[in-house]
C-alpha cells in the first residue's frame, strides 16, 4: 500500500468556477473585441491526459495536480505536492476518499501511460492507455512537414481579416500528412456560441458508454425550457418527453437551443460539462450559461474556447480516446446532418463530404468538424470574433483554403 505519508490537497478556487477545479481571476479587459484573454493557467504543452476505457487521468506537469475522471467516479482536480517530472514522464500518487491513484503518464503524445488504482479489500487495477496532448506529435515527420505551407496561407487569409479576429487550428486524421497539427491563432479564445455544444454531447455520450443512461431514456420538456433563436423543438407543443436521443440529434443537428439547456440541466448542470473539459485539461474552454441567458451575458458570464481545444476535443473523439467507436460514430452521424449550411459547406463544391458544427453570435462567426474525403480525413477549427457578417466570409474563405490545399496531390497522393 501506499505510504500515509502520501498527501492529499483539494485545489481551492480563487475564481469563478472552472468545473471543479481551479478558478480563473477576473478576465482582464482584451486588446480585441469578443475575444477573452489567455486564461491564467499553463499552456497545454504542459499537460497530458491518459486515455483508457471510459476514461481519463490527466496529469499538469507545471502545476503539480491531476484528475480522474471515469465511468466509477470524478476526483475532481486534485494536488500532488510530490509529483516526480523527470525525463519527460510524470508520476506520483494521490489517494482520494479511500482509494489510491498510482501513476506513470508521460508527456509526450501517443506515449503508453500507466494508471494503477488500488482500494481497500480489492484487488488493485492496472489501466493502461494512449497519452494525448495538445497537439499531438505527429506520426510521420516528414509527411507532416507538407502540410506546413497550408500555415502561410492561412495566416494570409487571416491577417486579410481586418474586422475579425480569426484563429484556425488543423489536424489530419488520416495519415497522409503524418497526422500532423498546424495552427494560426490556435489559441484565440473567443466566445463559443453554439460550439459549446459538442462539449454538452460528448458528455451525454460518455455517460452512454459507462451504461449510466440509455438514448431512448424521456425527459420531460416543459413551457418552461423553451427559448427562442436556433432549432426545431421550439415550435413544438409543451409538455412533452423528448428522448435523449432526440435532443442530442437536434442539439447539433439543428443546434437546437432547447436541446441544450434541457440536456445542461439533465446532466447535472455547468460542472460535470466543465469537468469534461477539466479532465481533457482543454484549459481555453467553459460552459458558463445557458443557450440564449442575456442576463447571464450581461453579468460577464460567458462561454469561451479556441481553435486548439476544439481540435483536441474533434482528435479525441475521432481516435476514439474519450468516445466508444458507436457513440463516436453517431456523434459525426449527427454533425453530418447539420442544416445550417452556410459556411464550410458553402465554401467547398457540391458534395464534397463533411460533418460540422457552427457557431453564431453577433460578435462571433464559427465552423468547426471535419473533412470527410476519403484519404484525406481532416479536423477543422475556424473562429472568429468581430461582426458575425464578415466572420462568416472569413471563415469560408480559410475553409477553401484547407479544402484548395488538400485536394492538391502531394508526393503522389492521388486526388480525392
Amino acid at each position: 500500500m501506499l505510504s500515509a505519508a502520501v498527501a492529499l490537497a483539494v485545489l481551492a478556487t480563487t475564481g469563478p468556477a472552472t468545473a471543479d477545479g481551479p478558478g480563473r481571476e477576473p478576465a482582464a479587459e482584451s486588446h480585441e473585441p469578443g475575444v477573452d484573454p489567455t486564461p491564467e493557467r499553463p499552456p497545454t504543452s504542459e499537460v497530458s491526459w491518459l486515455s483508457f476505457p471510459g476514461g481519463a487521468f490527466a496529469v499538469d506537469s507545471l502545476g503539480h495536480t491531476v484528475r480522474y475522471r471515469a465511468c466509477d467516479g470524478d476526483t475532481g482536480r486534485v494536488a500532488d505536492p510530490t509529483m516526480r517530472v523527470a525525463a519527460g514522464v510524470a508520476s506520483g500518487a494521490v489517494v482520494v476518499g479511500g482509494t489510491a491513484y498510482r501513476y506513470r503518464v508521460p508527456l509526450v503524445g501517443r506515449s503508453e501511460g500507466t494508471l494503477e488504482v488500488i482500494q481497500r479489500h480489492r484487488p488493485p487495477t492496472t489501466l493502461t492507455g494512449v497519452v494525448v496532448t495538445s497537439p499531438q506529435p505527429p506520426t510521420d515527420p516528414d509527411a507532416g512537414a507538407q502540410l506546413f505551407p497550408l500555415s502561410g496561407q492561412l495566416a494570409r487569409v487571416v491577417a486579410d481579416a481586418s474586422l475579425n479576429p480569426a484563429g484556425v487550428t488543423v489536424r489530419d486524421l488520416s495519415g497522409r500528412y503524418g497526422d500532423q497539427q498546424i495552427a494560426v491563432n490556435g489559441s484565440l479564445r473567443p466566445k463559443a456560441a453554439s460550439v459549446i455544444k459538442l462539449w454538452i454531447l460528448v458528455e451525454l455520450l460518455r455517460r452512454v458508454d459507462c451504461g449510466q443512461v440509455a438514448l431512448d431514456d424521456g425527459v420531460l420538456v416543459t413551457p418552461d425550457d423553451v427559448v427562442g433563436g436556433t432549432g426545431q423543438l421550439q415550435f413544438e407543443t409543451f409538455p412533452q418527453v423528448v428522448t435523449l436521443h432526440r435532443l442530442a440529434q437536434y442539439l447539433i443537428k439543428y443546434s437546437d437551443n432547447v436541446a441544450a439547456n434541457v440536456l445542461i440541466t439533465y446532466l447535472g448542470g455547468f460542472a460535470p460539462v466543465n469537468a469534461l473539459i477539466d479532465s481533457m485539461n482543454q484549459r481555453s474552454t467553459i460552459l458558463a450559461r445557458r443557450m440564449l441567458d442575456s442576463a447571464a451575458a450581461q453579468r460577464g458570464e460567458e462561454n469561451y474556447t479556441s481553435p486548439d481545444d476544439v481540435v483536441s476535443l474533434l482528435g479525441a473523439v475521432w481516435d476514439g480516446e474519450i468516445l466508444t467507436p458507436a457513440s463516436r460514430d453517431l456523434m459525426i452521424g449527427f454533425m453530418r446532418e447539420q442544416t445550417l449550411n452556410t459556411k464550410i459547406p458553402a465554401a467547398l463544391p457540391p458534395g464534397v463530404p463533411v460533418a460540422h458544427k457552427t457557431g453564431d453570435l453577433p460578435d462571433a462567426s464559427h465552423d468547426v468538424g471535419y473533412y470527410l474525403i476519403p484519404g484525406t480525413e481532416t479536423a477543422v477549427a475556424f473562429l472568429t470574433a468581430g461582426p458575425m457578417a464578415t466572420g462568416d466570409e472569413t471563415v469560408r474563405r480559410m475553409a477553401r483554403t484547407v479544402y484548395d490545399f488538400l485536394v492538391t496531390p502531394v508526393g503522389g497522393a492521388v486526388e480525392e
